[in-house]
């Protein structure tokens, strides 16, 4: 019997450069994202140029790794690896996930999964032992997710973001690679 995922086309890939349609994609899933709650810090969407500037920004910063999400070839969401500064040899064992996210049209077909799998690859040949992040309270899907995934709450900010006048916890999550 043929499952729903297996009728699709799921890839997570290193991303060195974006095409123009490939920056729309990503640029269309931002703003999806973004008026679904899972917008990584914006809460409204920014215009069109202020996306395409950011994810043009995010492939010149060398201690950023971009992970894209593809659903039958189309850009559905992303995740970033954040490598630490130079100067921090303490922090030199961990990087931090970052920016994850998909278009609610994406969900549930595995590309979380396909997209973790490439982060904790890179990451580990990368040097890296540890993968940090930081995810609301109000996400649970992603916080399922996070938890299916192998990553363990570490600690809560009670008043991580402030969104329509009140505080929302963050929780912080690490992984060991191994």
């Amino acid at each position: 019997m043929e499952t729903k995922l297996s009728k699709y086309n799921v890839k997570a890939e290193l991303c060195k450069g974006l095409s123009k349609v490939d920056l729309q994609e990503l640029c269309d899933a931002t703003e999806e994202a973004i008026l679904a709650g899972g917008g990584f810090g914006w809460i409204s969407p920014p215009s069109l140029k202020t996306l395409q500037d950011y994810w043009k920004g995010v492939l010149l910063i060398p201690e950023r790794v971009l992970i894209i999400g593809k659903l039958d070839n189309v850009v559905a969401g992303s995740a970033q690896l954040i490598k630490p500064a130079k100067n921090n040899e303490a922090q030199s064992h961990s990087c931090t996930l970052s920016t994850f996210f998909f278009a609610s049209w994406a969900r549930g077909f595995g590309l979380a999964k396909a997209v973790f799998e490439k982060a904790e690859l890179k990451a580990k040949q990368d040097g890296f032992k540890i993968i940090n992040l930081e995810v609301r309270e109000t996400q649970l899907r992603a916080i399922q997710l996070y938890e299916q995934a192998g990553y363990v709450r570490s600690g809560i900010n009670p008043k991580s973001v402030f969104i329509d006048g009140k505080y929302i916890a963050g929780y912080y999550y690490y992984k060991e690679l191994k």
